[in-house]
């Protein structure tokens, strides 16, 4: 077979475009070096954290605990699980931390971890009064250290759990006393409260009890597919209330309410007026779309910090996409993705907050826990 001068000009162009094309690559920098990737540096991060206290959680685990048999070759290993290992196994206290049960005590740590586990005021689906249940039991999945974060909290803070608020079913009013009151002794001793829901009805009292211990004003950052901001629903402080009753406090101003992911078809009309009257900061899933979550993160803090000493944050499961999180009082889709949502947290909370809860997760609807899961 033959070929023409011009047919052999055209296979040999075809081959240098497929040669040029092949070493010029562009899917990754040129030149790339794998060890300027942030995972390689996150690796390289670990080693400079302390292992301290890792030690002495085991040790004191083998104290209690007793020696493994003689049959088991690694000496970490005790007879009893007293410890963070096996994940399945213990008493599930969040994170498994320490277990507090003398309340007068919960100052000696950095951050407290409380449950309210109480809906009594849902208007749709109950069951958040096994929230806190729901979100201890998956926690048991977690250590404490976060391989993109470089963080361990075991070695770099102190956590303790101190247990359950005492809510009383059926009684909204008293429920919301016992709120405050515990909320107030754990922030007057200078611990920070992390509160496991629980509807969002607690989110007035919650933040009432902080107010209470302080005259300084308290901005909240709300994250939430929903207003709550009416007065009444069905003539009680439902969960489709608490930032109304919240922005009356004399130190937790309107203008320093900043809610992120309202929309959807559940926001009642009867909220967007009192919306209005006080001048709340609303940013919809459109403007998350529109400026990206730094943006938004960036300019919620600055709204929130407006004239204020200190800042509160309150997260609404149901904020994020109802595919992820089924177990819930009142899904709503088109919220934040998984990824967004923990990444608007952390740019939120990086700059110090005074207290935070996570609300409405409510375990009967859940399935494989994933809900309780992306609570954490």
């Amino acid at each position: 077979m033959t070929f023409s001068v011009a047919s052999r000009g055209w296979l040999q162009a075809r081959r240098n475009l497929v040669k040029a094309l092949v070493q010029t690559r562009a899917h990754h920098p040129d030149p790339f070096n794998p060890k300027t990737t942030r995972g390689w540096k996150a690796a390289l991060a670990e080693a400079k954290l302390p292992r301290t206290r890792m030690r002495e959680h085991l040790d004191e685990g083998l104290r209690l605990g007793l020696p493994g048999a003689s049959s088991i070759e690694d000496p970490d290993i005790s007879t009893f699980s007293r410890g963070e290992l096996p994940h399945f196994a213990g008493i599930n206290t969040f994170l498994k931390a320490p277990y507090v049960e003398d309340v007068h005590l919960v100052g000696n740590y950095d951050a407290t971890v409380v449950g309210v586990p109480f809906d009594g005021g849902c208007t749709y689906r109950a069951g958040t009064r096994f929230g806190p249940q729901g979100i201890r039991r998956i926690s048991a999945l977690y250590t404490p250290y976060n391989y993109e974060r470089g963080i361990d909290l075991r070695e770099q803070m102190t956590l303790c759990d101190t247990g359950d608020v005492f809510t009383i079913p059926a009684n909204l009013e008293k429920s919301f006393d016992q709120i405050s009151n515990a909320i107030a002794h754990i922030a007057a001793t200078g611990s920070f409260p992390i509160i496991l829901g629980g509807d969002h009805s607690i989110g007035f009292p919650t933040i009432r009890g902080l107010a209470s211990v302080t005259s300084k004003n308290i901005g909240i950052i709300h994250v939430d597919r929903h207003a709550d901001i009416q007065e009444k629903d069905m003539d009680e402080r439902m969960h489709t209330t608490p930032y109304f009753h919240a922005t009356n406090l004399p130190n937790v101003r309107a203008k320093n309410l900043v809610q992120i992911g309202i929309g959807g078809w559940q926001v009642p009309r009867s909220a967007v007026p009192n919306m209005i009257d006080r001048e709340t900061n609303i940013f919809t899933m459109d403007d998350i779309e529109q400026y990206g979550i730094e943006k938004i993160a960036e300019m919620a803090l600055d709204l929130a910090w407006d004239g204020c000493d200190a800042v509160y944050m309150s997260y609404d499961i149901d904020s994020i996409e109802a595919a992820f999180v089924p177990g819930t009082g009142w899904p709503e889709p088109g919220g934040l993705l998984p990824r967004e949502a923990l990444k608007l947290v952390g740019e939120v909370a990086k700059e110090g907050l005074c207290g935070m809860e996570v609300v409405e997760v409510s375990p009967p609807y859940d399935h494989a826990d994933i809900t309780s899961l992306m609570a954490l």
